[in-house]
């Protein structure tokens, strides 16, 4: 797996920029993002999602592929990212933690819905494609072609 793309959003609603690496501070998340140091809810620190999943909702829906639209921070290719939850993986120079899946909500939907689907639909097609939400367990710097290794367990993460 190979991180594609890289993008934060320094305030709720503000258009995403896309950048060519992201800080990520243990327990904290992404350094300028919009999420950063809060714990509302788990894995908040950072989101994932494929790119094969954007690429195939942009054909479904006849838009010009946008590796941005589904606002997660990392926007990785090659690696199914469902079956990282409860696992701890290397991503560049980072520890991270899958916590749970990303499902879609009412304001994604809100966002994607045009003339091939409703918001409803919208939510509905991206169930069990949202990606994968994590928590940052070491610090360090992610930059697009970054590479995954997964943590076996009892392998330990030195």
């Amino acid at each position: 797996m190979v991180v594609e793309r890289l993008f934060l959003s320094p305030s709720r609603g503000e258009t995403q920029r896309e950048c060519r690496q992201l800080e990520l501070l243990a327990g904290q998340g992404v350094l300028g993002d919009r999420h950063f140091a809060k714990a509302n809810w788990a894995g908040q620190q950072l989101t994932l999602v494929e790119a094969e999943e954007i690429e195939r909702f942009c054909a479904h829906t006849g838009r010009a592929n946008d590796l941005s639209l589904s606002r997660r921070n990392v926007v990785t290719r090659g690696i199914r990212l469902n079956g990282l939850v409860g696992r701890q993986f290397r991503l560049g120079g980072c520890l991270l933690v899958g916590v749970e899946t990303c499902e879609p909500c009412r304001t994604l939907g809100q966002r994607l819905a045009n003339d091939a689907l409703s918001a409803p639909e919208v939510v509905k097609y991206w169930l069990g494609r949202g990606g994968l939400r994590a928590n940052v367990l070491v610090s360090g710097c992610l930059a697009c072609g970054d590479t995954f290794t997964l943590i076996e367990p009892g392998e330990g993460a030195a």
